[in-house]
């Protein structure tokens, strides 16, 4: 068969006529339901919708693939600890500079130089202001998108930060303002709206201290989660990008106005140490490095193939790509320079193993963004950004691996599947066997690496798919789960269910990966 020809070790050459073989076996239409091979009690053998034929988890067929019980024998590679001090040595690091930030104040504050309530609350804005500036400086580094920072940290819990630091920020800034505002205005005697009218008209970049706290809290308040899901892509994105806005006012109003760094000295020698570090990463992982990959690759599009009416797989070609440093799993930040589509780039995750040939994403249709990449044409330029994510097979901590998917999360499953060893169990989640994709590649997948591919099919009311993701249904399917490594990548419901259950297995976080998109 083409696909099990180019998705063994013997993948097409350039003339692209194995890929076009192989996308067009994905896509035919699927005839029979897979079964699979056992038949767990909690099975009710009613249908799955009431006009259609039933599709049973029966025991009447072997599943597609092998034994799900690992073999390391078979495994070509095994699992590459990943160093937890990393994550433990970047925390001690914040913690070390975020004093050493603090420090330069209480080096200018002598023990008993504060006195009184408007005294006490100025040291209070002061400090509040030298932590929310050293935390928005953390902020734009874990936006620079440096790999190093990703690889050594992880793509998880960078999130987790970004997301934990800035709502603290969104506190902390404004908290400076107003305790400087009323502590001044203690001291002097005055109304606080009579001393903010005295700070702005008197002191240096004050103005500019002002908007950027109003944009931050405007940031702040749509990134709030419930409000981003209702915004597009790219607004979001563009809103995002104001922060650098923020640190350069704030840089300005902080060596303008700021005592403690007037005074010179190690304060001022530090701070302008750490804005610079910064700022080169911001460059280096927003400019220099994206354009050395594009001038070295000239990456292109190949071929455009509809994987399912929603759904549509994009192959892009290069120069030289046995020397990008991918992994399946990861993701790039596409920019397709045709028109309407040159002016904004988005996350796409690789959907097969990257090779010398091409690269593949597949891209589910939600939007007129995504609904224009269907009409990209062979030749078409691309600028790519990445590869990014720790949602790799070498993320791994122990030796088998068990992947849960649904929706247009099958893309970054599919892929990983081919970096995974032998004994992997993939549990793919679809309403209906219509909607399974790559369903072709990953029955061929099971068989070359000895996996076992497991379709879950029904609505979300069914009760077997509903037993499967619980606690009992999941160790029954997966019995050795706790000595697996999980990936998982679909809809939230799906993912923040599996977690749920996953966790009361007893399974460590540490062995739970999500693809960044689902955090």
């Amino acid at each position: 068969m083409a696909a099990e020809r180019w998705l063994g070790t013997d993948r097409p050459g350039p003339d692209m006529d194995g890929v076009i073989a192989a996308a067009d076996a994905t896509r035919r239409a699927v005839e029979e339901p897979l079964f699979i091979d056992q038949q767990p009690p909690f099975i009710d053998r009613e249908p799955l919708f009431a006009d259609e034929e039933p599709l049973y988890l029966d025991l009447s067929e072997e599943p597609r693939g092998g034994s799900a019980a690992y073999d390391p024998h078979r495994s070509r590679t095994g699992p590459r600890r990943v160093n937890a001090g990393n994550r433990l040595f970047f925390v001690i690091l914040f913690w070390f500079a975020l004093a050493a930030s603090v420090e330069v104040w209480w080096l200018g504050n002598p023990s008993g130089s504060i006195t009184g309530a408007g005294p006490a609350l100025i040291a209070a804005g002061q400090i509040t202001g030298l932590v929310g500036g050293f935390v928005l400086l953390v902020q734009v580094l874990m936006m620079s998108r440096v790999a190093w920072l990703e690889q050594w940290v992880g793509a998880h819990d960078l999130l987790i930060w970004h997301r934990s630091l800035g709502g603290v920020l969104v506190i902390l800034i404004p908290a400076h303002a107003v305790l400087t505002i009323f502590g001044y205005a203690a001291a002097a005697n005055v109304s606080a709206g009579r001393e903010t009218w005295t700070m702005l008209t008197t002191y240096e970049d004050m103005i500019s201290a002002f908007v950027a706290t109003g944009v931050l809290v405007a940031i702040g308040a749509l990134s709030i989660r419930a409000i981003r899901r209702r915004m597009p892509y790219e607004l979001w994105y563009y809103v995002h990008l104001a922060t650098y806005l923020v640190l350069l006012l704030g840089y300005g109003h902080q060596f303008a106005d700021g005592t403690d760094l007037l005074r010179g000295g190690f304060a001022r020698w530090y701070w302008t140490s750490l804005y610079v570090f910064v700022v080169v990463c911001l460059i280096w992982g927003r400019v220099l490095e994206p354009l050395w990959l594009n001038l070295r690759h000239r990456f292109r599009v190949v071929a455009v193939v509809g994987e399912a009416p929603d759904m549509v797989s994009i192959y892009v070609g290069g120069r030289r790509l046995d020397k990008l440093e991918a992994q399946a799993g990861q993701y790039f930040r596409w920019r397709f320079l045709t028109r309407g589509n040159w002016w904004q780039a988005h996350p796409f995750s690789l959907s097969a193993a990257p090779n010398s040939d091409w690269l593949r994403l597949t891209v589910k249709i939600v939007g007129d963004h995504t609904r224009g990449l269907q009409r990209l044409k062979p030749g078409d330029r691309v600028y790519a950004e990445g590869p990014s994510g720790a949602f790799t097979a070498d993320r791994r901590v122990r030796p088998g691996a068990l992947l849960i998917a649904g929706g247009s999360g099958i893309a970054p499953i599919r892929a990983l599947l081919e970096d995974l060893p032998a004994g992997t169990v993939v549990l793919y989640r679809a309403t209906s066997a219509d909607d399974l994709v790559f369903r072709d590649e990953l029955d061929s997948l099971a068989v070359e690496k000895r996996a076992q591919v497991w379709y879950v099919l029904g609505g979300r009311d069914d009760p077997a798919p509903r037993h499967l993701f619980t606690p009992t249904g999941m160790r029954e399917l997966v019995p050795d789960v706790r000595r697996r490594d999980v990936y998982l990548c679909g809809p939230n419901g799906l993912i923040s269910m599996s977690v749920k259950v996953l966790r009361r297995l007893r399974v460590p976080k540490r062995q739970i990966h999500l693809d960044p998109f689902e955090f």
